[in-house]
């Protein structure tokens, strides 16, 4: 099995990264009249230095710093805001000269819809959504589901108490598509398994993808009732519910990045069994290459098991001794990408 390490090895800029942003002035299009190359990420809820989804995208960035040559900008979102502040901060991107600049999560597609079609030769890149197309977008996706069923088969595999957890950040179609894969996953493996399903938040309140303490609480309530494996796709929320397991002995499922070895989750590693990977850093990095090449990605760019886009990480050590656990989720893997088994992608 594939170890993902990448988001762990990949070294972080200590240089600031500078970001030239202005609500006024004309709209039409500068990212090619820019003298030093530079791309620019907007981070989705959450912001960087969740352990998961933006740390992903934000390793991405750094590493084609790195390799190259180009100047990285990157930018935070700010608590409650509008669809109206997105659009002026891809706006002031695009005008400082970034190309590509990339909206990190679905969030990001009406401001992208409205933005691109003033900017034609920059190209703009999304995570996570493919509703908002043109010729100079790429829509970076992800088959969740697939990642999530193998994540299914580990915990039907290590659970003692036939109980297991799926925790949602907000429950939208994405996220959904990570509930349908585990719960898939599970049942194929082992029907006698229940698999307990709780949301911490409903659109248009996105505080599950941010407030760890939502995910822990949410977490201590499924360990109270018998769960010992909980899987979430809640981003930085999602640390609580690693933190609840952890302390109860239990054991915890990642999401996004490999959370057993992320610096902020150090002292619940131990516990994080394995985690869901999407290679969010490379979807990043190949979409700057791709700018920097002269051949910019455009439309649907898919990342699915096949290619390794996601996965499931192998990095804990007693991970790595269940042996038994090890040959099912690799048997699924096999089938997965021969056809013989397809995952849903709705519960």
């Amino acid at each position: 099995m594939r170890r993902v390490t990448r988001l762990a090895t990949v070294a972080i800029a200590s240089t600031a990264l500078a970001l030239s942003a202005t609500a006024c002035g004309k709209t039409s299009d500068s990212g090619s009249d820019s003298k030093e190359a530079s791309a620019a990420i907007a981070y989705d809820i959450g912001g960087r230095g969740d352990q998961s989804f933006n740390d992903a995208a934000y390793a991405g960035l750094a590493k084609a710093e790195k390799d190259l040559d180009i100047k990285g900008n990157d930018q935070e979102p700010n608590e409650g805001e509008s669809d109206a502040d997105k659009v002026q901060r891809l706006t002031g991107l695009a005008r400082a000269g970034n190309n590509p600049v990339i909206g990190v999560g679905f969030a990001y597609a009406p401001a992208i819809k409205k933005v691109a079609p003033k900017f034609p030769k920059t190209t703009f890149g999304i995570i996570d959504d493919t509703s908002v197309t043109g010729k100079n977008i790429a829509n970076m996706v992800f088959n969740e589901e697939q990642g999530s069923y193998l994540a299914g088969v580990a915990a039907a595999k290590a659970t003692k108490t036939n109980k297991v957890g799926f925790i949602g950040g907000v429950e939208v179609p994405l996220i959904k598509k990570f509930e349908a894969g585990f719960a898939q996953g599970v049942k194929d493996t082992n029907p006698k398994v229940q698999v307990r399903t709780q949301y911490l938040t409903q659109p248009p309140n996105f505080d599950g993808f941010s407030k760890p303490d939502l995910g822990k609480a949410a977490a201590q309530g499924q360990l109270d009732k018998g769960a010992d494996v909980i899987y979430h796709a809640a981003g930085l929320a999602g640390s609580g519910s690693i933190e609840a397991a952890a302390t109860d002995g239990k054991w915890a499922i990642g999401v996004d990045s490999d959370q057993y070895n992320q610096e902020g989750l150090a002292k619940y590693k131990a516990k994080i069994l394995t985690s869901v990977t999407k290679d969010v850093s490379d979807a990043v990095y190949n979409l700057i290459k791709s700018v920097k090449d002269g051949k910019p990605q455009s439309g649907e760019v898919r990342y699915g098991l096949d290619k390794d886009g996601v996965g499931l990480s192998d990095s804990n050590p007693e991970y790595q001794k269940m042996t038994d656990l090890i040959a099912a989720v690799e048997k699924a893997k096999a089938d997965i990408i021969a056809g013989k088994i397809k995952v849903k992608t709705a519960p």
